[in-house]
């Protein structure tokens, strides 16, 4: 029998191209609603894409958000990498124990379902205002979806290739390395994605309210000081940042997953 055809190089460009010109339009009826609205509320309520645009352009150019995008930046690092080796850490705890697993979903549910603005007083009261405070707000809503995510993944893992480990002899390590972690890593591909995303907005949160450095605080600012321009630029530039990392994490995903 003969096996499945493979696509032609012909055939995989133009399924790009139809990929390319659906983004594009999508990214033309949201400009052009962005635009609609713009024209029903007027300027002051919502500037448009162009003018914001600009806005954004001279506010890079004058290097007026220098030294915010390197706060966020660096309180995005720290939270990020904190929450990936937290949740991987505790997701193989979780899953390579069942029991302990199926005991301690529900729990780890239930705490991240609790609104985390409840916890935003005591976060401040322990870490205070600075960095800390803006790093422990991202992990807050970064780590639980990693840990979850790696959890899944361990328990759907195929037993043969731990009893394969097992039969070699491998030490825990070595099969942790090249064992779990490999077999893992496409699934846990998605919930890197949903972390970083939403470690980002914890991250944001917490420069809102316990920081007067980054682009959060920036946007707190403006909005108080009634800068609809400034706050629509910042959120244009949060806006391609995310979605720009955001593709490239689906990208990485779809190699694992054909790889």
């Amino acid at each position: 029998m003969a096996g499945p055809m493979r696509e032609s190089p012909a055939s995989r460009s133009a399924a790009k191209l139809r990929k390319l010109g659906g983004v594009g339009l999508m990214l033309a009826i949201l400009i052009a609603l962005w635009q609609a609205v713009h024209m029903l509320v007027g300027a002051d309520a919502l500037s448009s894409p162009w003018s914001t645009l600009l806005k954004l352009a001279g506010m890079l150019a004058g290097g007026e958000l220098t030294a915010h995008i390197a706060a966020t930046a660096a309180a995005l690092a720290y939270a990020l990498a904190l929450s990936i080796v937290g949740g991987v850490a505790l997701g193989l705890l979780l899953g390579a124990h069942r029991l302990t697993g199926a005991v301690a979903e529900p729990i780890l549910l239930n705490l991240y379902s609790i609104p985390k603005v409840t916890l935003y007083p005591l976060v401040l009261l322990v870490f205070g205002l600075g960095l800390s405070a803006k790093v422990a707000f991202g992990v807050m809503h970064g780590l639980a979806p990693i840990a979850i995510f790696t959890m899944n993944a361990i328990r759907q893992l195929r037993p043969v290739y731990l009893r394969t480990a097992k039969t070699l002899h491998m030490p825990w390590p070595q099969t942790l390395r090249h064992v779990l972690l490999p077999a893992i890593l496409p699934e846990l591909a998605s919930g890197l994605q949903l972390g970083f995303a939403l470690t980002l907005l914890g991250v944001l949160i917490g420069e809102m309210f316990a920081s007067q450095r980054g682009l959060g605080y920036v946007i707190v600012n403006a909005m108080n000081l009634g800068d609809t321009a400034t706050v629509m630029a910042v959120a244009l530039l949060l806006t391609l940042c995310a979605v720009s990392c955001n593709a490239l994490f689906i990208v990485w995903g779809r190699r694992l997953r054909q790889g």
